[in-house]
């Protein structure tokens, strides 16, 4: 038995376009030109249709779908991203005096381009038998005896 898909009004359509835009239900509601009072309970009763979640489905995978963007340029950015964050810097106390040590610029933001990288290039763990989970031990959490 199948179901005929109700068609979106126009205004409904006005509102999936501005929705996918910021997916902000309640701004896109009030662009659309909704006048309830709450224009955030108008926006949640919308996104709760199923065929308007279906239409901002398409309209996302077709955005999707329509963009060309080579593998090139995403591994060229995310290099960029965990070289950048990976750099060492000097540790400053707080008078802005250089304290001899050093840090990682941003560690966590390197460690999830280098993630993506591997996944983007297909390179998991399991490839490699000599793999040995790394240790990540940051400078400044020792003391100097111990450096």
């Amino acid at each position: 038995m199948s179901r005929q898909m109700k068609q979106l009004t126009h205004q409904q359509k006005l509102f999936v376009s501005e929705y996918i835009k910021t997916l902000d239900g309640e701004d896109a509601a009030k662009k659309a030109g909704y006048k309830s009072p709450n224009l955030k309970d108008t926006a949640d009763r919308l996104l709760c249709e199923a065929h308007i979640v279906k239409e901002i489905k398409n309209q996302i995978n077709n955005q999707i779908s329509t963009l060309r963007v080579h593998k090139g340029y995403v591994i060229q950015k995310l290099l960029q991203i965990a070289e950048f964050s990976l750099v060492e810097e000097d540790i400053t106390d707080k008078d802005g005096n250089f304290t001899g040590k050093k840090k990682l610029r941003d560690t966590g933001a390197g460690l999830k381009a280098l993630e993506s990288l591997c996944k983007y290039l297909g390179i998991n763990s399991t490839e490699t038998e000599d793999y040995k989970p790394a240790k990540i031990i940051t400078i400044s959490n020792l003391d100097d005896e111990k450096i």
